[in-house]
């Protein structure tokens, strides 16, 4: 039972967004960490982020029965009541919220109040099946929380903090259209209209490779504003580079669904490592 109940949160969603919390955290920290901020940030984020990964499941719960991936989550199996979903996401969000409004600050909680915002009503409840710019719409909640780990030490949101929200909403688009290839067939069996099945692969691919050139600018961005060194410069170009390389190389993969497989296991790769760069390679403000 009590499996059952981390499992509809999403754990995997969670602990990679913690990973660009971690990021945003010791950026701002700039080597001295206040550590049970560090706890209550992550923990405060990582409750936000399940109360509003339970409601997406309660919502999509009518077309996860219809997708190859999700037809085995707890609510089509009927393993959880939907009744129960609703005040279970509500009390994950709450203690969340007064976690970063007790140990962080107001600008914390206003980014968990945005990301909450576009992930459950932008995105879930909009535009997830009615338009193909959900995609784009949608990363602005998953850039928040690199942001609320900034903001969480810094109090303010700065040229840093509008950087974070710039590459990884940019990362995100990549990062999801990859999905929408590989996944092709559930989600047009679903009938979400994400770009590669609106607009077809090819124009999604289009796409990937354009969003990655302005990731591999954006990310450089830090080091030109002078809030990360020379380190993460290059560690941000090399990656960025490599990412563009898989993307536009006609040898990287045999078929479409492979290339975006791919493209998808090192975007992992990279929000991981510059996450990691940017919290050792930092400097002084």
């Amino acid at each position: 039972m009590f499996k059952n109940y981390v499992q509809i949160t999403k754990p995997g969603i969670i602990f990679g967004n913690l990973i660009s919390v971690t990021g945003g955290f010791f950026l701002a920290s700039q080597g001295s960490p206040d550590w049970p901020l560090f706890i209550a940030t992550l923990l405060g984020v990582s409750l936000v982020i399940a109360s509003g990964c339970v409601i997406n499941n309660y919502v999509d719960r009518d077309i996860d029965c219809r997708m190859e991936r999700t037809e085995k989550r707890v609510l089509v199996q009927g393993l959880i009541s939907p009744q129960i979903c609703l005040p279970y996401a509500a009390g994950l969000g709450l203690a969340g919220v007064w976690l970063l409004w007790a140990f962080a600050n107001a600008v914390a909680v206003i980014f968990a109040f945005l990301g909450f915002f576009v992930y459950v009503v932008l995105y879930t409840l909009w535009l997830k099946r009615g338009s193909v710019h959900g995609t784009l719409v949608g990363s602005i909640s998953g850039a928040c929380p690199p942001v609320i780990g900034y903001c969480a030490v810094s109090g303010q949101f700065d040229v840093a903090a509008f950087c974070l929200l710039v590459i990884f909403s940019l990362w995100q688009m990549p990062h999801s259209y990859a999905i929408g290839i590989f996944r092709y067939d559930d989600y047009a069996s679903a009938s979400i209209p994400v770009l590669p099945v609106h607009g077809g692969v090819a124009k999604a691919k289009r796409h990937i490779t354009a969003y990655i050139v302005a990731f591999w600018i954006s990310a450089l961005s830090l080091t030109w504003f002078g809030y990360t060194g020379w380190l993460y410069f290059i560690v941000a170009f090399v990656l960025g580079a490599y990412w563009l390389y898989l993307a536009v190389c006609p040898k990287a993969a045999t078929n479409d669904k492979q290339w975006a497989k791919r493209l998808f296991f090192f975007s992992i790769i990279i929000v991981m490592v510059l996450s990691l760069a940017m919290g050792v390679d930092y400097t002084s403000h």
